[in-house]
């Protein structure tokens, strides 16, 4: 954002800044009849498809920091959630809508950095922004995002279709967005009162494009469809990998087993954890914002999710009286609760570390 040019929101008026922000946006998408520009947008899917919609919102101060995080790419990651949360029931996304809530120490110049993120992330994922709303916030930036996604009726994928002897799978690498926030948090607290601060970020570029900017998963999904194969259940890792699967568990009423020499963890992932004294492990079982994506599949389909570039498989689907469990290199199982840093629980009950890599 250009530091010496500062133009303030109340100059232009909710009418103008929203024309401001918006017209660089024009529809692609078949579906879409009608955009920004009218009371309301018009979607018009294809015939035999169902229309999927999801909502996120974002909280300046809980969900992002503007000291270390650029608006554009702010833009990008609040559309990448919504597009990961289509994808995830098996969907393309097709239309977004955003609001904003704006403090007035915002000028009009950071809504337009936001508004490039958020036009980029719309055009390399081809979906249209068709409406929104901009209001004044007491609290800071609040960003709220709705995404609507099509796909064919008999394809839509649901969390509670998982079922015995199916197979677990996950895409990309797990914990890398959470080291990411946790070196931006360090550095920040490192550098709090130095007056021309130079964070040390050298060697872990990845991990800071994984927290700042993560790509949706829509190459996996169309190529699960190339491949012709309907997962039996499915969710996107945003809460973490031991949420996500005891989500998919509790939908589909089973336990699994998850191996953990099977478990992708980024080398960088690795080194930052070390240096930080803390374990790649529970970073990748716990940390979340990776979006990337947790399915299942029918044993019958493992040869083929095997020639899908940048999917593992992790494990199988089980009785539910089993419950979830991550199973060591020496044979043992460890239970798994979505709790954090408190996500292990021996059988007997009592709470343990995590294991050892």
């Amino acid at each position: 954002m250009d530091q010496k040019k500062r133009t303030e929101i109340a100059s232009l008026g909710q009418f103008g800044l929203i024309d401001l922000l918006t017209k660089e946006f024009s529809a692609k998408h078949a579906s879409t009849t009608k955009g920004v520009g009218d009371d309301a947008a018009v979607i018009a899917p294809a015939r035999g498809e169902a229309v999927l919609c999801t909502t996120d919102s974002f909280f300046e101060g809980v969900d992002f920091d503007l000291t270390y995080f650029p608006l554009k790419h702010l833009g990008y990651k609040v559309v990448t959630a919504g597009i990961s949360d289509i994808l995830a029931m098996n969907a393309l996304p097709a239309q977004i809508a955003v609001s904003l809530g704006v403090s007035s120490k915002l000028p009009v110049e950071a809504l337009q950095d936001l508004y490039e993120g958020i036009a980029f992330a719309c055009n390399e994922q081809g979906v249209d922004l068709v409406g929104g709303d901009t209001r004044a916030s007491m609290t800071g930036l609040v960003v709220n995002v709705t995404t609507l996604g099509h796909a064919e009726k008999k394809k839509v994928v649901y969390r509670s279709g998982a079922r015995q002897n199916d197979l677990i799978c996950i895409t990309g690498n797990l914990g890398a967005a959470y080291m990411g926030l946790q070196l931006l948090e360090r550095e920040k607290r490192v550098l709090a009162d130095v007056e021309n601060p130079e964070p040390q970020f050298k060697g872990y570029e990845y991990l800071l494009e994984k927290y700042l900017k993560p790509r949706p998963r829509t190459d996996i999904v169309e190529a699960l469809a190339a491949e012709k194969i309907v997962p039996t259940a499915m969710i996107d890792l945003s809460d973490g990998l031991a949420s996500d699967l005891m989500q998919i568990c509790k939908s589909s009423a089973c336990g699994a087993r998850i191996y953990l020499e099977r478990i992708p963890i980024a080398r960088q992932t690795t080194a930052l954890a070390e240096e930080m004294h803390t374990d790649p492990v529970v970073a990748a079982l716990n940390g979340g914002e990776d979006y990337e994506l947790l399915f299942t599949v029918p044993l019958t389909d493992h040869r083929k999710v095997e020639f899908i570039n940048g999917v593992r498989e992790i494990g199988y689907i089980t009785k539910p009286e089993l419950g979830c469990a991550l199973v060591t290199p020496d044979g043992s199982e460890i239970r798994i609760h979505s709790r954090g840093w408190n996500a292990f629980e021996h059988e007997d009950g009592n709470a343990t570390p995590a294991p050892e890599k």
